[in-house]
């Protein structure tokens, strides 16, 4: 049992949580799987109108991510996180029923606003809950169950394709929604966090200056946004590249995805460790970008190679890729739990959250012009961009703890 204990969430309420992300993963999960298929073969739109939507539901999350943190520091972090998890099951009811372009694109925005909400207050809360010691590792085995969660959904819903039926795949947005309904129970039974929850006092003025007011904090989550472009190198760049410039079989994607999936789950929580304070999760920082720069260094000359060359080469590049994802997930936990206002817990995830947002509008394209068009020369450029946003995330860090310190109300938790 001792031995299986290191495997396991080290409290029972990280437990609980872990359990909630498996269960909110799979629901969400279960519907992304074949989202491509019911929007374009159910609703009848096109890849293009698929394309649009998602980037206004992005533009959306993006502007109201600030006040919804707003919002979360207002009303209390954990009503927030269930009320947009019991409104976001609600909005998946609403999918058959959508029929055309503009329809779509509501909801998908209706969506993008109760994910802001959500996100504001889950990452607040989650903060808040847990003392400073087991913060990060806490997370990190909620950001392993997430990846179980996702497989098992994504399972769920290959299933539902395999069938080739229309009706059992309309009626996969409505188990979504059944799914995320309990997710919403589960939320609103979690305890309440230690502090900052509403109705509770702290002894400490609550006045406090504004998150964007704290230049360190905002430039270091451009950073942070910077350094998780992994994901788009992970989803979108290398298989383009995989299928458009190298010899390697398409079937290689399935054991890339496959060994992402594998690596999140089980090396997440080593990954993390260290990353609880200021000076280790910047160390987590220095260490996503060397994989960023190594993943970039054996991808550009697949290009070039042949055979199985060309397969390790580029599975090795993913698993370094990988090696990013792990280290700048570890190292967003550490640096938002350290240099965030206790007392705008909410409105600091925003501003935070605002960075990675960026990222996901500008970030596909940026980067897929760099490798696909420029090929050696933007694979360099990618790894730069990396190191120049981990240089620049050590000043930033150091201002942003600054600016804390000399703000008397911005108490340490």
């Amino acid at each position: 049992m001792p031995a299986l204990d290191r495997f396991l969430p080290p409290t029972p309420l990280a437990r609980r949580l872990s359990m909630q992300s498996i269960l909110f993963a799979i629901g969400e999960g279960t519907f992304l799987t074949g989202s491509a298929v019911f929007f374009t073969q159910i609703v009848g739109l096109t890849a293009f109108q698929v394309g649009l939507g998602l980037s206004i539901s992005g533009v959306v999350a993006f502007a109201l991510s600030v006040p919804m943190g707003k919002l979360a520091d207002r009303v209390g972090p954990k009503q927030m996180w269930a009320v947009a998890a019991a409104l976001g099951g609600v909005s998946y009811l609403a999918y058959p029923l959508i029929h055309g372009f503009a329809a779509f694109a509501v909801i998908i925005a209706i969506q993008a606003t109760i994910e802001s909400a959500g996100s504001a207050g889950r990452g607040a809360y989650t903060i808040d809950v847990f003392p400073p010691a087991e913060r990060v590792r806490s997370m990190a085995f909620m950001r392993s169950a997430l990846n179980i969660g996702f497989t098992l959904g994504a399972l769920l819903g290959g299933i539902a394709l395999a069938t080739g039926s229309r009706t059992v795949i309309t009626a996969v947005p409505l188990l979504t929604a059944a799914i995320l309904g309990l997710n919403a129970v589960l939320i609103a039974r979690l305890p309440r966090a230690t502090h900052h929850e509403k109705g509770v006092v702290a002894p400490e003025r609550k006045v406090t200056p504004a998150a964007l007011r704290n230049r360190g904090f905002v430039v270091l989550g451009i950073c942070n946004g910077v350094l998780q472009s992994n994901q788009i190198l992970l989803n979108v760049v290398v298989p383009l590249w995989l299928v458009q410039e190298t010899d390697a079989p398409h079937t290689l994607l399935a054991w890339l995805f496959g060994t992402n999936t594998v690596m999140a789950v089980l090396l997440q929580v080593p990954a993390a460790r260290g990353s609880d304070t200021v000076p280790g999760a910047l160390r987590a920082v220095r260490l996503c970008a060397a994989s960023f720069v190594l993943s970039c260094a054996l991808l550009l000359v697949t290009h070039d190679t042949v055979g199985w060359v060309s397969i390790v080469l580029i599975w090795l590049g993913h698993v370094t890729i990988t090696g990013a994802e792990l280290f700048q997930s570890a190292a967003s936990w550490g640096l938002v739990s350290e240099l965030s206002d206790p007392h705008r817990r909410g409105e600091y995830q925003g501003v935070w959250r605002l960075g990675m947002q960026f990222e996901s509008i500008v970030g596909p394209a940026a980067f897929t012009f760099l490798a696909l068009e420029w090929g050696t020369t933007g694979w360099v450029l990618i790894a730069a961009i990396a190191v120049g946003a981990a240089a620049a995330a050590h000043p930033a860090a150091r201002a942003a703890q600054r600016y804390l310190a000399a703000e008397p109300a911005a108490v340490t938790a």
